[in-house]
């Protein structure tokens, strides 16, 4: 079922990006703010390096504003670690103990 929905999904969307390579490929000239450079390209290729662009730099953005977290994640791991070196291990003549399980 899931190898279905897949590919109801990603056929429709393949198809719609070759149809718009096909139907978009007329040759642009492309000037970025630099003085004296400019380049021509076909259309949808600057239409999908803009795509890809966006989405590395939004991946980016969104990685810099989680150090936060991943920093707090860190810290109670580091804590946490040190804590269970803290658990003192039962005697070993007491039935029915076990000592800790320590994480692996």
């Amino acid at each position: 079922m899931k190898t279905f929905l897949k590919w109801l999904v990603l056929l429709p969307l393949a198809l719609a990006v070759v149809l718009f390579a096909a139907l978009n490929r007329q040759w642009v000239t492309v000037i970025p703010d630099l003085p004296g450079f400019s380049f021509e390209a076909p259309l949808y290729a600057v239409m999908f390096a803009c795509g890809a662009f966006g989405v590395l730099a939004g991946g980016f953005v969104t990685w810099i504003g989680q150090g936060k977290h991943r920093r707090a994640a860190r810290e109670a791991k580091a804590e946490a670690t040190k804590l269970r070196a803290l658990i003192p291990t039962p005697p070993a003549g007491l039935p029915g103990l076990a000592p800790p399980r320590r994480a692996a």
